[in-house]
């Protein structure tokens, strides 16, 4: 990381910086506004497209800057231009901006990501994307779209699939084959809803539905689904295996049947209730006994499984490392090199009766669980990113999974047409 910081002293003594457009202005998009205006010389937040414009002036406004409201990809460039804060309403105009280098996705809408991050590819925009579900819909396929176009698309440092991106780059790095990647939960109740973490939501300050996606599963789901995705690992079974376990994450290591992960070539996985959380862990075994005896006097202990973790993950507080190596080194943080390995399916949260619209993520309707791709195609199961605004034709149990033949899709929407090519592509 050490090169970043360089990097970024280096174009702040040259007044050259990073010029940031960010799509998103909620809770962890304010965040990373202030991060980078209070903390990261080199940086700048150019502009904010959000569809409420008095929610992108208040990101600025809590950084300590006064933006401008503007309307126009012209009126954007001016602005940049003229090192003055832009907001607008669309999105669009943002991403066709010249003098953007980077578009940063803080939507975690799954449709409306899909579209920004299409048109910001198609643009040759480098996108670093925060939002999970488009990555654990879709993600494959925009990488390959986004490695064909010459642009870097990236998940983000700072959120757990990151920090577990660079834990398992170390691992590797030193010779540890890595067979679990596992998140760090401190609750897991699939049938939390929008009216149970009302409270919750409102003492923070966050959507309470983005509050619900965490605390049902649907996240931690997702997370590990582009994990998976990005180092060719799957699930030991739908759901991933998903414990309770109130010792420190070292005792994991005598948790799993290592033959077993060999032969799923590495899984990933989580965890309830670990110390320290809320971080990550990644085991790993050593085929060489000459390092394993290194590793013991370490005192990472004797095998076959070595425990590495990180004990935090700081999200917004990070982002910047990964807009800085998107940009100056053509490194993305976590993007799947191929097709996907692991999906989200849609499971219902109550029984559902034919005739009902589901609602959305971390909503009344649906959480979401990982389930091997393979899978996932063989039994025609629904992709939690699809399963919103979707209309039952007939009815579906609680903790059922629901399928392609239990629904009918809205028309038009990109996402499915995505989800469509992406089959076909990595078929």
């Amino acid at each position: 990381m050490l090169i970043l910081d360089t990097a970024l002293a280096k174009r702040a003594a040259e007044d050259r910086p990073i010029r940031v457009g960010l799509v998103g202005a909620g809770f962890m998009g304010r965040g990373l506004v202030n991060q980078i205006v209070n903390s990261t010389p080199g940086m700048d937040v150019v502009a904010i497209a959000n569809r409420t414009v008095a929610t992108a002036v208040r990101a600025y406004t809590e950084a300590g800057l006064e933006p401008v409201e503007v309307s126009t990809t012209a009126q954007v460039e001016a602005m940049v231009a003229t090192g003055v804060p832009a907001v607008l309403d669309d999105a669009f105009a943002l991403l066709a901006a010249e003098n953007i280098d980077v578009l940063v996705d803080v939507t975690g809408a799954v449709e409306f990501g899909a579209r920004v991050t299409v048109a910001a590819i198609e643009r040759g925009l480098p996108v670093v994307t925060m939002n999970a579900e488009l990555d654990g819909t879709v993600g494959p396929l925009l990488a390959h779209r986004a490695r064909a176009a010459g642009v870097v698309l990236t998940g983000a440092d700072g959120d757990q699939p990151g920090v577990q991106a660079n834990l398992l780059r170390f691992v590797r790095g030193i010779g540890v084959t890595p067979l679990v990647a596992g998140n760090i939960k401190g609750l897991q109740d699939e049938y939390r809803t929008p009216t149970t973490q009302q409270a919750f939501a409102e003492k923070w300050g966050q959507d309470p539905y983005m509050v619900t996606s965490f605390a049902d599963g649907t996240k931690v789901s997702f997370e590990q689904a582009i994990v998976a995705n990005a180092f060719g690992f799957t699930v030991g079974r739908r759901g991933m295996y998903g414990r309770d376990h109130a010792g420190h994450v070292d005792e994991l290591t005598q948790s799993y049947d290592v033959d077993e992960l060999r032969a799923l070539g590495g899984v990933v996985d989580y965890v309830v209730g670990a110390k320290p959380g809320p971080g990550i862990y990644v085991l790993g075994t050593h085929d060489d006994p000459k390092q394993r005896h290194y590793l013991n006097l370490y005192k990472l202990g004797e095998g076959p499984l070595y425990s590495f973790y990180t004990p935090y993950h700081l999200c917004h507080f990070e982002v910047p490392n990964t807009i800085v190596r998107a940009v100056d080194f053509a490194d993305a943080a976590l993007t799947p090199p191929a097709g996907a390995h692991v999906d989200v399916v849609a499971t219902a949260k109550q029984d559902l009766r034919a005739g009902h619209t589901l609602d959305g993520l971390g909503g009344y309707d649906t959480y979401g669980v990982a389930e091997s791709s393979a899978a996932t195609r063989a039994e025609n199961l629904l992709p939690m990113g699809v399963a919103e605004h979707c209309t039952l034709v007939r009815d579906v149990a609680k903790d059922a999974v629901l399928t392609y033949d239990d629904v009918t899709l809205p028309p038009g929407r990109l996402v499915d047409a995505l989800r469509e090519e992406q089959q076909k592509l990595f078929a």
